[in-house]
């Protein structure tokens, strides 16, 4: 029997979807801070430090369309759960690695659960409420983004601070196996439209933007002019050119370039973009000059 839109199981659904988001934010936000101690204490750069921020990024980019069309397929709620396990599993993974590669490892693994987990809770929570009180519910939910990279900073500060940069990954393993467990129970199952999903736009996407990243990242080592940069900046920019004209003639496109045509849409992306890019940088900046 379908539930009403009172049911107190829907306060679970806002809950588990709620508390799964706030994890991935305030995870993405939280290492910044504790990046100076990491440095120490595995004894690398911070340029190669860096790219624990960078490996979770590219998966979660890469991963973010594939894992809403799975959803589609394969019932939102199975890979939604499946994603928080990855994320709190790679959590753990996160906290016992030993050296610099195993934790970019364990952080890429981070970013592909919570592309899964970002989409699809929204999804979920959306679906579960009919259309008159969804803003009102979305509001909820999207503010819980701006509390998370507000207090990413105060609670990496104060957990690498107080106890050890460890803890900042450990945090979110009892609470995602609780969020895990009560969601397979709790949350209900949907499925939308199965459409192909777009592995060549996959691949043309994720390599081109590990290139940028890889060339802008080395470039203040080895300078602008250095082979190796102008090689994968090169390759990166060739790479995103064709990911688009391959956008631009598929059937079902991972991207939907016409889109970007809407002006209210290219705007809203173009100021995440640059507001994403002024508080991850600051933050970074900030705080290794603090520490």
């Amino acid at each position: 029997m379908k539930r009403t839109p009172t049911s107190p199981r829907l306060g679970w659904v806002v809950a588990l979807t709620s508390t799964a988001y706030f994890m991935v934010v305030l995870d993405s936000v939280v290492v910044i801070t504790a990046l100076p101690r990491m440095q120490r204490d595995l004894h690398v750069s911070l340029s190669s430090l860096q790219w624990t921020l960078n490996a979770y990024g590219i998966a979660f980019a890469a991963g973010i369309i594939t894992a809403a069309a799975l959803g589609d397929r394969l019932g939102r709620r199975k890979v939604f759960t499946i994603g928080l396990a990855l994320f709190t599993a790679a959590s753990g993974a996160c906290a016992l690695a030993p050296n610099l590669s195993e934790l970019i490892a364990a952080r890429t693994v981070q970013g592909l659960g919570g592309a899964v987990v970002l989409p699809l809770s929204l999804t979920i929570l959306t679906t579960a409420f009919p259309v008159e009180r969804r803003g009102m519910i979305v509001g909820v939910y999207g503010g819980l983004a701006g509390l998370a990279v507000a207090m990413g900073p105060i609670v990496g500060g104060a957990v690498t601070q107080g106890i050890d940069w460890h803890w900042i990954f450990w945090i979110n393993v009892p609470i995602g196996i609780v969020a895990v467990m009560l969601g397979v129970r709790l949350l209900p199952e949907s499925f939308g439209a199965r459409e192909r999903l777009d592995l060549v736009g996959v691949a043309l996407v994720t390599a081109g933007v590990v290139a940028l990243v890889w060339a802008l990242s080395r470039s203040g080592e080895v300078g602008w002019s250095g082979t190796e940069v102008v090689g994968t900046l090169i390759a990166g920019v060739v790479l995103l050119v064709a990911f688009v004209g391959w956008e631009n003639s598929a059937a079902e496109p991972m991207v939907p370039l016409r889109m970007f045509a809407a002006r209210d849409f290219a705007i809203g992306n173009l100021t995440t973009f640059l507001m994403s890019g002024a508080i991850f940088a600051g933050g970074l900046l900030v705080t290794e000059e603090f520490q």
